[in-house]
């Protein structure tokens, strides 16, 4: 194939406190597409190390299904950062998030121990990726760097709290104040072929502007969104449903594209324009978002898998 459509989408990641079993055991039911159990701000300082046991117990033990496994581990600079790795990471999680990362160092100081543990425990190598939290001015101004540092780091994601601290100024209702750390964090994660997660919305109670700002998010090209209750997911999910004419133009793109690989022409066109690897890229990303919705999606690839099944 000429593309492949890699990891199911993630538009939600909804934040878990990483010692609330109650909460924990319900994730699936919750129908976020992943999950981040939480060790670092959602944790006091007495209670980490019988969090860090519970989190790596339940992600060994409890059946996720299609959820997603996160797991955020207190920063590099604290004495948690390490002991929190060597529990979790043999645990079967996807990822592990590191916050406050204030530069590439950060992401090749847990690149390293997570090598040294797979290698220990005779896990694959590579299999635990990183998300990297940035969340003060100078993580944003290095944040390309930051996505470059490591082979593991799939994700950059933008703290917003923790950055509107760093800035000294509040963080209103319309956002602006993040407008460019946004614009940062998405484009350094794309240059980098990175996925990228924007910043929380705290108030619970206001819909309407979690709807707003999830807009924005999706309008600028991020993955997807963190949510800090359940209540929030529909919200964020619907800011990334596609619209039904893009779609049926991403169908025309993917369906030009496999047959101009069948041909073995290296020029594709769709409606008379000339179509080149990104689009056809976002085409297919479009697709695997709209089956997502259960949207009625239909490529060339899935008549002709099942005219073959079928014996045609």
């Amino acid at each position: 194939m000429m593309m492949r459509t890699g990891r199911r989408p993630c538009r939600s990641m909804l934040y878990m406190p990483g010692n609330n079993p109650g909460m924990m055991q319900h994730v699936p039911a919750f129908g976020a597409d992943s999950v981040l159990l939480d060790l670092e701000d959602a944790v006091a300082e007495r209670e980490k190390d019988a969090a860090r046991r519970l989190v790596a117990h339940f992600v060994r033990e409890v059946d996720f299904g299609s959820v997603v496994v996160t797991v955020r581990v207190n920063g590099a600079d604290t004495p948690w950062f390490e002991r929190d790795l060597e529990e979790v990471v043999p645990s079967g999680l996807a990822a592990v998030r590191i916050p406050k990362c204030h530069s590439p160092e950060d992401v090749k100081r847990a690149d390293a121990v997570i090598g040294r543990i797979e290698r220990e425990r005779d896990m694959p190598e590579g299999g635990v990726r990183i998300h990297a939290m940035l969340e003060t001015a100078h993580g944003i101004e290095r944040a390309f760097e930051i996505a470059r540092a490591s082979e593991r780091v799939e994700a950059l994601t933008l703290g917003g709290q923790d950055l509107t601290a760093d800035m000294g100024v509040q963080k209103t209702r319309d956002g602006v104040e993040l407008f460019y750390a946004r614009g940062r964090v998405v484009m350094a994660a794309k240059a980098a072929g990175l996925a990228a997660f924007d910043t929380v919305w705290t108030d619970i109670e206001d819909t309407e502007g979690l709807k707003n700002e999830a807009r924005l998010a999706a309008q600028m090209g991020f993955t997807g969104k963190a949510a800090i209750h359940p209540s929030q997911i529909d919200a964020i999910h619907e800011a990334w449903r596609p619209d039904p004419r893009e779609l049926r133009r991403a169908v025309r793109v993917v369906g030009a594209a496999e047959r101009a690989e069948r041909e073995g022409r290296g020029v594709i066109s769709v409606d008379g324009r000339m179509v080149d690897a990104p689009i056809v890229v976002r085409a297919f990303a479009l697709i695997q978002l709209g089956r997502l919705y259960g949207m009625d999606v239909i490529t060339e690839s899935d008549v002709i898998a099942e005219s073959k099944e079928a014996g045609l």
